[in-house]
């Protein structure tokens, strides 16, 4: 029987993390399946750390100071015996009570994501736009429909995960470029309609921050398994604006190329043969 380990990082999460605590020790215990509770305190000022010590079931672990979410997530996996993972957070937005769905899918794929039905988060007029965005740029450059690229209610097997933390973010990002990891290498994601509900306490979402550390790590991410899904549109655009140009030039300036032209076309064929070299070194290492 395969055990599991549940990983929640927390900074400042005193108005919810007991609750949720209680909810998911009950909920694992009818399940019926060998588990583990690790609660990584990332530098927290509050009275997160009494609240969870009060629970001799979870094994806390700590940062002396905030470091990020996404490195809190990974001190716990790297102290997760589990050969399954199950994240979830302890601000009272995801139903916990879900993780027996979470498990029930495992057994068929790598990785198992609760797509939220409904945004709850701060900033949700901004963050709403900026998330379909992001998640539609990540969709098409992994070639995958994503419903909810950065879900922080998952489960995914323990042994694919470390092979990719040299690569993963300290920030709320880290699990979008699981999620764009796991893709990107062709293992099997499925998703979960889950409930998302308003967050307790303060939120560490930094609206403009946080967006753009995103986008840049969508594209960082999929440079670093498929670069050719960047170079290549970029490449194939210039050459296209380039030969119609051509055409112009060789109308308006009596079969010259005008400098820009050239420019443009030169610089196209520079972008390709830099998509093929990085395409060559992935391949490579992989």
């Amino acid at each position: 029987m395969e055990f599991i380990s549940v990983v929640i990082p927390v900074y400042n999460e005193e108005a919810a993390i007991g609750s949720d605590l209680d909810v998911i020790k009950q909920t694992m215990d009818a399940t019926g399946k060998p588990y583990e509770i690790i609660v990584v305190n990332d530098g927290s000022t509050d009275r997160t750390v009494e609240i969870v010590s009060s629970r001799p079931w979870v094994k806390l672990l700590h940062h002396d100071q905030n470091r990020g979410t996404g490195a809190a997530r990974t001190t716990g996996i790297k102290a997760a015996k589990g050969d399954v993972v199950i994240m979830t957070d302890g601000d009272g937005t995801y139903p916990n009570r879900d993780m027996p769905r979470l498990l029930q899918q495992m057994e068929q794929c790598d990785m198992v994501i609760g797509a939220r039905i409904q945004e709850q988060g701060t900033w949700k007029l901004l963050r709403t736009p900026a998330k379909w965005f992001i998640r539609n740029l990540a969709a098409y450059l992994t070639g995958t429909k994503i419903p909810d690229l950065n879900s922080g209610f998952r489960a995914f097997k323990k042994d694919i995960a470390l092979k990719y933390l040299n690569i993963l973010p300290t920030t709320h990002s880290w699990v979008s470029t699981l999620t764009i990891a796991f893709l990107s290498d062709g293992y099997s994601v499925k998703y979960i309609p889950i409930d998302y509900y308003k967050r307790k306490g303060k939120s560490t979402f930094h609206p403009f921050t946080d967006t753009y550390n995103y986008l840049t790590l969508v594209v960082r991410a999929v440079m670093y398994f498929n670069p050719l899904k960047v170079f290549l549109p970029i490449s194939l655009s210039l050459f296209a604006i380039g030969a119609i140009k051509g055409v112009y030039d060789l109308i308006a300036y009596h079969f010259h190329f005008a400098p820009s032209t050239v420019l443009m076309l030169l610089t196209a064929i520079q972008i390709t043969v830099l998509g093929l070299l990085a395409d060559l070194i992935v391949r490579r290492t992989k």
